[in-house]
């Protein structure tokens, strides 16, 4: 799977896309087994699959955002919510200048709690933007792909992220992923951060990943973004 956009300009004005596709990642730790661009991976990776798949535009990944929860590690870097927000608005605005008039977003790292809001004031008029995947998506793709984690256990570089890149860019795992499983509860992550639950890095066990698991996530989760792109179309 190519992740990244390689479209020239008159392969994107022949596809004439009505919908852009916008993935949305981070550059934080993900313990030492994956890649300080795990969210990244992951989101474009989701992103090329619908894009290739319901032909979208499919543009390059914001890599880094709001990961301010993962401050302690070294390497994390964040931006404000408000510069994120920003940047989408600019992309929007971007597009609707090129004859683009809808936009989904697609969020790698659960810390961007901004996405939420840009979406819910874009809508108000008419449906404009989407972001995906969900929860509901996410729970049928863990289900079709028979991860063993729920999602409230693997939090972070656990079975569900480690198994995505273990499918699309398995030289980016590091040996020993096996031996790095830390379940913990997380009550108060907003206010005191990653460190108060884990030293490693990790919440989940990434022992239990497999690049089977990851190549069932990526279809189930390609396979429900008709339904985010049926609502875009309302």
């Amino acid at each position: 799977m190519n992740l990244w956009t390689t479209a020239t300009t008159t392969e994107a004005a022949r596809r004439a896309a009505s919908v852009a596709i916008l993935p949305v990642g981070s550059f934080e730790q993900h313990g030492s087994h994956l890649p300080l661009a795990t969210d990244t991976i992951v989101a474009s990776a989701i992103a090329a699959a619908v894009a290739d798949r319901y032909d979208l535009l499919l543009l390059p990944p914001i890599t880094i955002s709001c990961s301010h929860e993962h401050a302690a590690w070294p390497g994390t870097v964040s931006i404000s919510a408000r510069t994120l927000d920003a940047i989408i608005m600019d992309v929007r605005e971007s597009l609707q200048h090129s004859g683009v008039e809808r936009l989904v977003i697609v969020n790698g790292h659960g810390g961007n709690y901004v996405l939420s809001n840009v979406v819910q004031q874009a809508n108000v008029a008419r449906p404009q933007l989407a972001l995906f995947p969900n929860r509901e998506a996410w729970e049928v793709a863990c289900q079709d792909a028979g991860i063993v984690s729920s999602l409230h256990d693997d939090m972070h570089a656990g079975e569900i992220e480690t198994s995505v890149l273990l499918e699309v860019a398995p030289e980016t795992v590091r040996e020993g992923y096996d031996r790095e499983d830390h379940v913990a509860e997380h009550p108060h992550l907003l206010t005191l951060g990653m460190r108060a639950y884990t030293e490693s890095g990790v919440i989940g066990r990434p022992s239990l990943a497999s690049s089977d698991k990851g190549r069932l996530l990526l279809a189930s989760l390609t396979a429900s973004f008709r339904e985010t792109l049926e609502c875009l179309n309302k």
